[in-house]
């Protein structure tokens, strides 16, 4: 083949990938109503990527004796929210969201809230937790593909970090519909431990038919919601330290609505080759210790590595040795794409040791329309093979989004914990290359970086987003170019768009909080404590989840209560002038609710600069799928 022939090819892959429409869900108006301060009521509904630009809508209420008003007078066309004044608490009040074409109500199904009495200034989801067990990390998915989402959650007792010795409690999880009907139980049993770093549970679309699947490690005696057990339930792997350092292990793929096992494979990568009966110096060779610990960090992640349809990633090991394994599940099967291994063939890939963290994020960072693991200071491209690595090692903050627009592509903003590297930088998320980079000032042989570091865009002062960390000898605010603009910084936690302005709020523990830039102090927006809420995973102090669940554009955070028998979900109550369809259905942002329970909880992003002067965000080239039917037929219905 001549070089003419081969830059032809090369285009035409290109052009298959970039032109592939990604199957994702299809979504209902997603209606939601709260109170404001003053006992009024913000409803707001999602715009989506398929509604025409002239779509308006009509609000309805209807009120305890049945009467249904209309509460706009024209239609309402360059927002979607609307401000019932009625400061009525006495009474339940129903808000329908009827769409609107040339001045003419449509057929579309009408969306529905219904707003109970009193003046709560959230959404309550009773819960069915299990004696002893907390309410953690949560995911969101339709799971029954009528369009609207349930929450799968991660109940967790007893548990143990993996530096930790001791027997911890068999992981549980649940899934509930939004009224609190409780639709399954699944128990990992006694030989998955519980913690952080354990158990990755992935919940998405992963076969196509418009409803949502879970993809979670599991092994001997793990028993789906119908009872059935995974493996051999009689054996008990546990060494006297609690650790699980023999037995199989397994991927299964369970159903979204029944909670049973569709397919069970093994585990990619296993501890050691089952050829050898590995000694603790082995062990510490092959993964950096010898008794349970770095072997077993597990992260996880949806992707669309062929830009169409949506893979699982799963992985063991960053500190060390980081191997990634891909897997479709289509037609009842899980079939095995790609394992990325740091320490094997081809040895090319030795650079890539040490690089991850503890956690990851999606991204197409080279522009062909498939999706890359960006996996701490190294990526992975979409056929599996390394793209590049920085060798900065590894860190706790990961941050991938247009974060400098004034350049081409993503940036990401990373931090790096050790040795002489340590600190923080900022890199081409294509080519890897460090535009900048801090410095801890502990930085050398036994030195380390910072723990925290965040980027989002806080300050219309400077274009951007601007970057943060905390700890180190380096704590300070920085813009896009790594100028230091500010000493103080807010909290360096997680971010959430709350007040209705372009810029991000600060989302820390039960706080949603405003940085004030001129007078480098925050304003208090949302204290969830004060409903008897609390945060999740210690000092780390996320949410059960934040994410655009529902109404406009602006995001929710979801908490578990003192008592851990309730869920309550925080929207915001304040309108906003800015009309942007859902962020669930940006690819990116979609795939990074997937990844956010995933080890140290991170804030998802999107594909696209979301700040002070930014442009309309892109259209996203994607296919709504969702079921025809029960029997969860497909039917398309294309984003144009």
């Amino acid at each position: 083949m001549n070089k003419q022939a081969i830059k032809l090819a090369i285009l035409l892959l290109l052009s298959v990938g970039l032109n592939a429409q990604r199957q994702m869900e299809s979504l209902s108006r997603g209606v939601s109503a709260v109170r404001n301060a003053q006992g009024q009521v913000f409803i707001s509904w999602r715009m989506l990527v398929t509604d025409p630009a002239d779509l308006a809508f009509n609000v309805y209420v209807t009120v305890g004796n049945g009467r249904i008003v209309k509460l706009n007078g024209n239609p309402v066309n360059n927002v979607t929210g609307f401000l019932d004044i009625n400061t009525d608490t006495l009474n339940a009040r129903r808000y329908d969201i009827r769409s609107v074409v040339k001045g003419k109500e449509t057929l579309e199904r009408v969306s529905s809230f219904t707003l109970p009495a009193g003046n709560k200034p959230y959404f309550s989801i009773p819960l069915k937790t299990p004696q002893g067990y907390s309410p953690n990390d949560g995911s969101f998915a339709d799971l029954d593909g009528d369009g609207e989402y349930e929450i799968v959650l991660h109940q967790a007792g007893r548990g143990r970090d993996n530096s930790q010795a001791g027997v911890t409690d068999p992981p549980i999880f649940q899934a509930y519909k939004m009224d609190g009907t409780l639709l399954w139980t699944i128990n990992l049993g006694r030989n998955i431990r519980e913690g952080a770093h354990y158990t990755q549970f992935m919940v998405y679309d992963l076969d196509g038919d418009g409803r949502a699947e879970i993809a979670m490690k599991t092994a001997d005696g793990s028993m789906d919601a119908k009872g059935t057990i995974i493996g051999d339930s009689s054996k008990d792997w546990r060494n006297t330290n609690g650790y699980i350092l023999s037995g199989p292990e397994y991927l299964t793929i369970f159903d979204g609505l029944t909670g049973a096992a569709l397919a069970t494979t093994d585990y990619i990568p296993p501890r050691y080759p089952d050829t050898i009966t590995p000694s603790t110096d082995q062990l510490k060779e092959m993964w950096g210790d010898g008794y349970g610990n770095r072997m077993d960090r597990f992260l996880g992640a949806i992707a669309y590595l062929d830009g169409k349809t949506r893979s699982v990633v799963l992985t063991r090991g960053y500190y060390t040795r980081s191997v990634l394994a891909a897997w479709n599940f289509r037609n009842g099967k899980l079939t095995h794409l790609w394992t990325f291994d740091s320490d094997n063939d081809p040895p090319g890939n030795r650079p890539y040791r040490g690089q991850g963290n503890h956690n990851l994020t999606v991204a197409d960072v080279d522009g062909d329309g498939k999706d890359e693991i960006v996996f701490g200071a190294m990526t992975i491209d979409d056929d599996g093979k390394g793209l590049y690595s920085t060798g900065l090692g590894h860190g706790d903050a990961l941050h991938v989004s247009d974060l400098d627009p004034s350049r081409p592509g993503l940036e990401v903003f990373d931090i790096q914990e050790r040795f002489d590297d340590a600190g923080a930088n900022f890199r081409d998320a294509k080519t890897g290359e460090v535009i900048w980079k801090i410095a801890s000032v502990k930085a050398g042989a036994d030195g380390e970086g910072p723990g925290r570091g965040l980027a989002l865009d806080v300050d219309p002062r400077y274009p951007g987003y601007e970057c943060w960390v905390a700890g180190a000898g380096i704590t300070g605010m920085y813009d896009c170019k790594g100028n230091k603009i500010a000493e103080k910084t807010p909290a360096c936690n997680m971010g959430i768009f709350w007040d209705g302005d372009l810029l991000s709020e600060i989302l820390n523990s039960t706080h949603v909080e405003k940085w004030d830039y001129q007078n480098a102090t925050t304003i208090k927006l949302l204290e969830a404590a004060d409903y008897g809420c609390r945060s999740n995973n210690g000092t780390k102090a996320n949410p059960v989840l934040s994410a655009d669940l529902w109404g406009d554009w602006r995001e929710e955070v979801i908490y578990k209560t003192a008592d851990n028998q309730e869920l309550r979900i925080f929207s915001t109550p304040f309108p906003t002038k800015y009309k942007f369809y859902t962020l669930m259905q940006d690819p990116q942002y979609r795939l990074s609710i997937a990844w956010q329970n995933v080890a140290y909880n991170q804030p998802p992003h999107t594909s696209f600069y979301f700040g002070d002067g930014m442009k309309n965000p892109p259209k996203p080239n994607i296919v709504l799928v969702k079921p025809k039917d029960p029997r969860h037929e497909t039917v398309s219905k294309k984003a144009e």
